[in-house]
């Protein structure tokens, strides 16, 4: 929850709605999935990367227009790379998944970090060995993400140790459950 808390409301609504598409509809809406996976990593990577920017270039970020393109822009790089390499794409992903949620509940320390890599490539690995599944899981499980984070932020009242796990593995089953039924005709 580190990484939003300086998002706006409507940053939360945009979030919300990108995670119901992907999760819904991540195997039909594959490289818009994909665009929108890697813009979610780009923009959420570079607002957690903020403060040391803005100590970096101080007279460039002071700027409220500055403060609020440079996110925009490292979403949009990274997700033009994503948009182009669909094998790379899913890997990448099941990869920034599993180092994102280490750093996040277990930290930054190196071994923590080395850890994370290893099993973020065997899953990465998997992941391009079973194309259709894992690219339904993998949409799945982000816009799960990209949801809950959304209504936690934008519900402050409900409770984030009691129902962030609930929130993401229900929503990422349902999607997960969805997509492979409204899929099984579709390459």
């Amino acid at each position: 929850m580190d990484i939003i808390e300086n998002f706006q409301v409507p940053e939360l609504i945009i979030m919300l709605g990108l995670g119901l598409a992907v999760l819904l509809f991540g195997y039909r809406l594959k490289k818009i999935a994909f665009f929108a996976i890697w813009f979610l990593l780009g923009f959420c990577g570079v607002m957690y990367l903020m403060p040391t920017i803005e100590q970096m270039w101080p007279e460039v970020v002071t700027t409220e227009l500055y403060k609020n393109l440079i996110p925009i822009a490292g979403g949009l790089l990274l997700a033009l790379l994503g948009f182009s390499i669909e094998k790379l794409c899913v890997g990448g992903i099941c990869f920034a998944v599993v180092m994102l949620a280490a750093v996040q509940y277990f930290g930054t320390e190196m071994q923590t970090l080395a850890i994370a890599a290893v099993v973020g490539i065997i899953a990465a690995g998997a992941a391009v060995m079973l194309m259709k599944p894992a690219t339904i899981i993998a949409t799945a499980v982000v816009g799960a993400y990209a949801i809950t984070i959304a209504i936690l932020a934008l519900a402050p009242d409900i409770s984030q140790e009691t129902y962030y796990w609930p929130l993401i593995g229900g929503l990422g089953v349902l999607g997960s459950v969805f997509q492979f039924f409204t899929t099984k005709n579709v390459s």
